[in-house]
């Protein structure tokens, strides 16, 4: 089944647009996983197991498992995930952007050495440096937009000819969305521009973090973000969710965090 397709079962069938964000740091588990062989795997996994039924998707960050070696655990994450939770896509959070020969390997990297459904790209080198990941017909990326920083002002908002270059980026990938793989991340935390870029792509699907820990808005976001299918978002949110409690509960308070979330969301969709 391709990624959109994916998406799109559970965005239908399980009425979510959340995401819970897979971002393991070992200093924040509980103190039962200090002597684990696995840790971030042991950890991801309980978080999985107790919020599935939540998600439109999951998003491990690579460079929290790259960073420690971990990589073997991300990709045994990534496979019991497909195991277990078939219908669930995986989008792994890389931010890729390279010129196409190299970008060719990492879309082997994401595709086929850890079995992501969907990856996150940097726009900044042009169009040869995403269609290396669109050769996998299945699989889809989202492309940096408006991100959730503070710092994305420093080139976002430059002007380009009377508007932002995060809305000549939003024009271009929709350009370059000729297969229908392709989609924006747009941060949660800048809903008034959220909505600036759905009104000029309301093709695009959009993948939002900065809801929970990173302070923004939901029902602003959703109203600003959704298509005029009340879906076309996924709505992440990772430290929330996963360090709900650091005590032996982490995985049911997770879980409530979860729940809260995606209610939250689909009130606001209405």
């Amino acid at each position: 089944m391709k990624f959109t397709e994916m998406l799109q079962q559970r965005w239908d069938k399980n009425n979510t647009l959340l995401c819970v964000g897979l971002d393991p740091d070992l200093k924040r588990f509980p103190d039962k996983f200090a002597s684990c062989r696995h840790p971030y795997l042991d950890f991801c996994w309980e978080i999985v197991q107790a919020t599935a039924d939540t998600v439109c998707a999951f998003k491990p960050q690579i460079a929290y498992f790259a960073s420690v070696g971990a990589e073997d655990q991300l990709t045994e994450l990534i496979r019991r995930i497909h195991s277990e939770f078939p219908g669930i896509p995986v989008i792994l959070d890389a931010k890729r952007g390279d010129i196409g020969s190299t970008a060719r390997h990492y879309a082997k990297e994401a595709f086929e050495r850890f079995g992501a459904d969907c990856v996150t790209l940097s726009p900044y080198m042009g169009r040869d440096s995403v269609e290396p990941y669109l050769e996998y017909e299945d699989k889809g990326a989202f492309i940096l937009c408006r991100t959730s920083n503070k710092g994305g002002d420093d080139l976002q908002m430059l002007d380009c000819g009377g508007k932002p270059l995060y809305h000549v980026v939003a024009e271009k990938v929709a350009e370059w969305n000729t297969t229908g793989q392709l989609g924006l991340v747009i941060g949660a935390t800048y809903p008034n521009e959220l909505k600036s870029v759905r009104a000029i792509t309301p093709e695009l699907n959009f993948l939002v973090p900065g809801i929970g820990a990173q302070g923004g808005d939901v029902n602003a976001s959703v109203k600003s973000g959704m298509n005029a299918e009340k879906t076309g978002m996924i709505i992440n949110s990772s430290r929330a969710i996963l360090y709900a409690s650091q005590g032996d509960d982490f995985a049911q308070k997770a879980r409530f965090a979860a729940l809260r979330t995606r209610d939250e969301i689909n009130k606001a969709r209405g």
